[in-house]
């Protein structure tokens, strides 16, 4: 039986790595990361990444291949991530996607054309939200994609959707994507009741901080991670950060971390629930492999 491509997705805590290694071993699949976080290299503990004794001997992909200075990018990730799709394909293996990067998911399984970059323009632009703040921009953008200034993008990608729209001249919003899968695909979603996720997240961090998350921020803070503008503001790293820095107590960091892991995990389940082709399971469940397995064969 050729089966799909298969997506393990839904919010951080609910047993994504647990189930796609089990789902591996059972289906002689192969892993494929799209948690954007964890494909730099020393991002381990603030990361959840699976130490390589817990991986089940099944390979796993597209983990620690950038360095924290490196800004992460999704059509890089796309074009990576369907190399390797067709690398584990040509071994007679199933590529398993797993992760709860949103966009990365949808790049990695949907058709999406990406809008261009230049590194000129946008480094133009973020020098005028220094100099003038962002109303001006926000305004700019308003008239000439309203549908994106209607989203009340932050900084960033304000930024982004001016940029696109001077370097193309097409509005931001008219590259989102279709909901149209690239090749066969079924995805998987994994999610429980929120004041049980809540308190696993609280725990999850709490474990982070004892295997020594502020030993690994101050490491990699001197292997460049302030610079890195993807990984300076991953949740925990940022809080940390400012440990070191003296202006937050550890117990502020732990506190603020998982407040911002809660908010985060909320974003996830919105993004991923707006998809009507995810199949959802909840992880606490009896007998939640077979279950899945049926609905893969089934799909």
């Amino acid at each position: 039986m050729h089966l799909p491509i298969l997506a393990i997705l839904g919010p951080t805590g609910t047993g994504k790595s647990d189930l796609s290694i089990a789902l591996a071993q059972e289906l002689g699949g192969e892993i494929v990361n799209a948690d954007a976080l964890q494909f730099y290299r020393g991002m381990d503990i603030g990361t959840a990444k699976l130490p390589l004794a817990e991986r089940g001997s099944i390979p796993h992909h597209l983990l620690d291949i950038m360095d924290v200075g490196e800004e992460a990018s999704v059509a890089r990730f796309q074009s990576t991530a369907r190399e390797t799709f067709a690398d584990i394909r040509s071994r007679g293996h199933v590529p398993i996607l797993v992760g709860g990067s949103g966009l990365y998911v949808r790049a990695a399984l949907d058709e999406i054309d990406f809008p261009p970059t230049d590194p000129a323009v946008r480094a133009r632009l973020e020098a005028e939200v220094q100099t003038v703040g962002i109303g001006p921009l926000a305004q700019r953008l308003a008239e000439v994609d309203p549908e994106s200034a209607a989203r009340n993008l932050d900084e960033r990608r304000l930024v982004r959707a001016l940029e696109v729209y001077e370097i193309s001249g097409k509005p931001f919003s008219s590259y989102m994507p279709q909901r149209r899968y690239h090749a066969p695909a079924v995805q998987i979603g994994l999610n429980i009741d929120r004041s049980l996720l809540h308190q696993r997240l609280a725990q999850r961090v709490d474990k982070m901080v004892d295997l020594g998350l502020l030993d690994e921020v101050r490491r990699l803070d001197a292997q460049g991670l302030r610079e890195g503008k993807t990984a300076s503001r991953a949740i925990g790293y940022a809080q940390f950060l400012a440990v070191l820095d003296g202006t937050m107590s550890m117990k502020e960091a732990t506190e603020k971390t998982v407040i911002a892991t809660r908010q985060f995990a909320r974003r996830q389940v919105t993004w991923f629930g707006a998809d009507d082709r995810v199949n959802w399971f909840d992880p606490t469940e009896k007998d939640l492999l077979p279950r899945v397995l049926d609905r893969i064969r089934n799909s």
